[in-house]
């Protein structure tokens, strides 16, 4: 038997700030930056570049810059673009174990 694997593509789930917002906390429960980045990334691109670019002020090719896989967005723009998705950060207190 062999096995047929297709590229998972997210964009196509994440249609709603719910749905947005629980692929978001899944990447920065990892305190990964970079990985926090490029999910942002893969976020804005569902939404539209061009859309997001327009809602926040921000360049297209800047948004592409900050959320491409090297990129390193400023918390500024981490906030501003996550605001125009619909979504924001929360903060938790870690329990001892």
């Amino acid at each position: 038997m062999t096995e047929t694997f297709t590229d998972y593509n997210p964009t196509t789930y994440l249609t709603s700030p719910a749905a947005v917002a629980e692929f978001m906390s899944d990447a920065l429960e990892t305190a990964d930056s970079a990985y926090v980045a490029k999910a942002l990334g893969v976020v804005a691109r569902a939404k539209g570049m061009t859309e997001l670019a327009k809602q926040t002020g921000l360049s297209r090719e800047q948004l592409c810059r900050s959320f491409s896989e090297h990129g390193n967005p400023t918390l500024k723009t981490l906030l501003t673009v996550m605001k125009a998705l619909g979504v924001d950060l929360a903060v938790r207190a870690h329990l001892p174990h």
